[in-house]
């Protein structure tokens, strides 16, 4: 009787169909594609062993460059302290902030012999800080510590610098500070002006570190390669030994895996050993838990009790909308003649934080199904793995903020059924607070979270000043979804700040002219934040195609102004010119996302419409999206219909396309984050590239 994987050696067995022994031939086609694989594995593994050991030694030759600096500087400020401590003659003039070099302002300021002082100083300092950058490999395009006959100066070639990315306006501004020395430098001012100063060796430090946990992230992550293709390795030959019998040519092939290159070399191991070693000397003061929370952040595990008050928040939002429905109904305020005040208020303020509740609800089913495709959205934005919020997090935001909402509704209604007065400042009173919650300062509610939000936000408000990564245009993009978000907001902060609630009627607000420009700038400005990231983004990658990105926000801008300018003016030309501009900025946004944001209609795919790589396995929800995000991208027509209906339906009807335009948004999320980690995964691109602010280091 023969088995699935037996052999029989009997020649009256070889009759018994499929349970036949593999023959010579298939086993050698099995050994020699084994073969190829592993010869695959070890030219993968060379070049990234060759590409980490290389980054490594340019990374700590960085940071003996950084040690030597900070030493310098270090001792001659402490000289500077004993000679003022000790000078009773002339009075102390002012240097570049802890860098023991003289300013140009400087040198026209006290006596002549301070000022020699000065120069001398600062001409030490420069030949010391060139030596220190001589011994660790920098190279300089001049003469090194050249004197000027005439002057009697120091000559420092142009070369010599901390290179510290202009990624912010702060940095930007000592760049262009840099330069304006340089120039003054040429007019005969003082050579050892800006070369080095405290805030740049800052910058410096911060991004070697960064470049220390970068590195340490790719030696772990090819250290995890070669155990896996070790251990796959080791399975494969072992099923192989089960069905063929082939143990003498196994045991050949193992013993070939064995002495490979990935299996035997021990120079990743060294160099994280040095990483971690340097890391924890340097970055974490000898502290090794503070130097593996950076060099190998883990995500907090969750609790079951992030989901109970999922449950609990949402119940709670249930219930106290229902009590909120009958109590409103009882009471007739929704009725034709209620309280017209009331209903723009609740209107508004339920209005912002429902949609924001969308918002963060449908980010947390993102973050599920980019964990369920396993999508690393963390290395994509850049986020802290163990700061990160989870797909329980964003629901526990979410039903927090609606269950809060509903509960000042219901409260306010009491108030006003009770005939208390100023009921309408209660919603004022949620706004407050909501706002209060995101600065809050203490640790609670996801302070992590808020603070990145804010730091995103203050980049996306001064786009042109910041250099963009893909947070920053995520977030973008987020928010010319919540144009209607931002509308709501407009109202909100103009009726309670100009004191309607007290004293005026709330069309204090909406009739007033200066509202009503104001509201033009807001229904602009995400369009325009995002057009500032492109144009910001060209001049950094000189990429065309971010030009033409800009130029779709342009559209939408356009767009935009002839929706709003029709609604003043209903006239058929206006009719025209909203059907022609609109038409023109969707075919242009559906164009961008399905080819540029998605991927979607590669030539010669394998996948009709679509791109060669899918994530999900059935190809029909792909076209569903696509179809989707088209009639969705359609939701502008009702801006030209005229469609007789009451207050309270427009209302409805607003808030409804609102909330489709968020879900669309939230729906094109995955798959444009599906897309990038493609990309990544096609040029292996597993670790961030930090540039190093020694730009001229030369390694071996």
């Amino acid at each position: 009787m023969s088995s699935h994987f037996g052999v029989q050696e009997d020649e009256e067995s070889g009759d018994s169909g499929e349970f036949v022994r593999s023959t010579d031939k298939h086993e050698r086609e099995f050994l020699e594609k084994a073969d190829e694989e592993l010869e695959k594995v070890n030219t993968f593994y060379a070049a990234q062993e060759a590409e980490l050991l290389g980054r490594g030694e340019a990374i700590i030759d960085q940071l003996r460059i950084l040690a030597d600096v900070k030493r310098i500087l270090a001792d001659h400020a402490a000289t500077r302290r004993a000679r003022r401590t000790l000078s009773a003659v002339a009075p102390s003039s002012p240097a570049l902030s802890g860098s023991g070099l003289a300013t140009p302002q400087s040198m026209s300021d006290g006596s002549v012999e301070l000022q020699q002082a000065q120069m001398t100083e600062g001409a030490a300092v420069a030949d010391e800080v060139m030596a220190a950058l001589e011994r660790n490999g920098v190279s300089f395009v001049g003469l090194p510590g050249k004197k000027d006959s005439k002057a009697g100066r120091l000559q420092l070639p142009a070369t010599v610098r901390i290179d510290i990315p202009a990624s912010n306006p702060g940095r930007a501004a000592l760049k262009v500070w840099e330069e304006l020395v340089n120039v003054l430098r040429k007019d005969g001012a003082d050579p050892a002006a800006a070369f080095v100063h405290r805030k740049k060796v800052q910058h410096a430090e911060k991004n070697i570190r960064d470049a220390f946990m970068a590195l340490y992230r790719g030696l772990e992550l090819l250290k995890k390669f070669s155990s896996l293709n070790v251990k796959a390795f080791t399975k494969i030959l072992k099923k192989f030994v089960k069905v063929s019998g082939q143990q003498q040519a196994t045991d050949l092939f193992s013993q070939k895996v064995k002495g490979s290159s990935f299996s035997t070399s021990d120079k990743v191991l060294q160099l994280s050993d040095e990483v971690e070693s340097l890391f924890l000397k340097h970055f974490a003061g000898n502290d090794k838990m503070v130097a593996m929370k950076y060099l190998n952040p883990k995500q907090p595990k969750s609790t079951h009790m992030i989901t109970f008050l999922v449950g609990l928040f949402t119940g709670t939002f249930v219930s106290l909308f229902i009590i909120y429905t009958i109590m409103a109904h009882a009471s007739g305020i929704f009725a034709s003649v209620g309280d017209t005040a009331y209903h723009e208020v609740v209107y508004h303020v339920f209005s912002i934080f429902a949609l924001i509740s969308l918002h963060c609800f449908l980010y947390g089913c993102n973050l599920f199904m980019w964990k369920s495709t396993r999508i690393n959205q963390n290395f994509i934005f850049d986020f802290v793995p163990n700061t990160a919020l989870t797909h329980r997090d964003a629901f526990l935001m979410s039903a927090f903020i609606m269950c809060t909402v509903v509960t000042v509704l219901v409260i306010n209604l009491f108030l006003i059924n009770a005939g208390v007065p100023y009921t309408n400042a209660v919603p004022g009173a949620l706004i407050v607070l909501s706002a209060g919650l995101l600065f809050c300062p203490f640790n609670v509610f996801y302070r992590s979270t808020r603070y990145c939000f804010m730091r995103i936000m203050r980049k996306i408000v001064f786009s042109p000043f910041y250099k963009v990564v893909m947070a920053d245009f995520f977030m973008a993009d987020q928010l010319t979804s919540q144009i209607p978000l931002l509308r709501h907001t407009e109202f909100v902060a103009c009726y309670f700040m100009a004191g309607s609630f007290r004293a005026y009627p709330y069309e204090t607000c909406t009739k007033n002219q200066q509202y009503k420009h104001l509201a033009y700038v807001i229904s602009f400005l995400p369009y325009y934040w995002r057009a500032m990231q492109c144009l910001r983004r060209y001049l950094e990658e000189h990429d065309v195609n971010q030009l033409a990105n800009a130029g779709k926000y342009v559209s939408a801008m356009v767009a935009a102004a002839v929706r709003l300018q029709y609604k003043a003016t209903p006239t058929p030309f206006w009719v025209w010119m909203v059907l022609i501009t609109s038409t023109g900025t969707t075919v242009y946004q559906l164009y961008w996302d399905f080819v540029k944001d998605w991927g979607f209609f590669t030539p010669k795919s394998k996948n009709l419409w679509l791109r060669d790589d899918l994530i999900l396995k059935n190809k029909f929800t792909y076209y569903v999206s696509m179809m989707l995000n088209l009639v969705l991208r359609l939701s502008w027509t009702k801006s030209v219909m005229k469609i007789s209906i009451t207050k309270n339906e427009t209302r409805l009807l607003d808030f409804s396309r609102a909330s489709l335009e968020i879900i669309r948004r939230g729906h094109w999320n995955f798959y444009r984050l599906e897309n990038e980690h493609l990309n990544n995964v096609g040029k292996f691109r597993a670790v961030k590239t930090v540039p190093l602010p020694f730009c001229e280091l030369e390694t071996d």
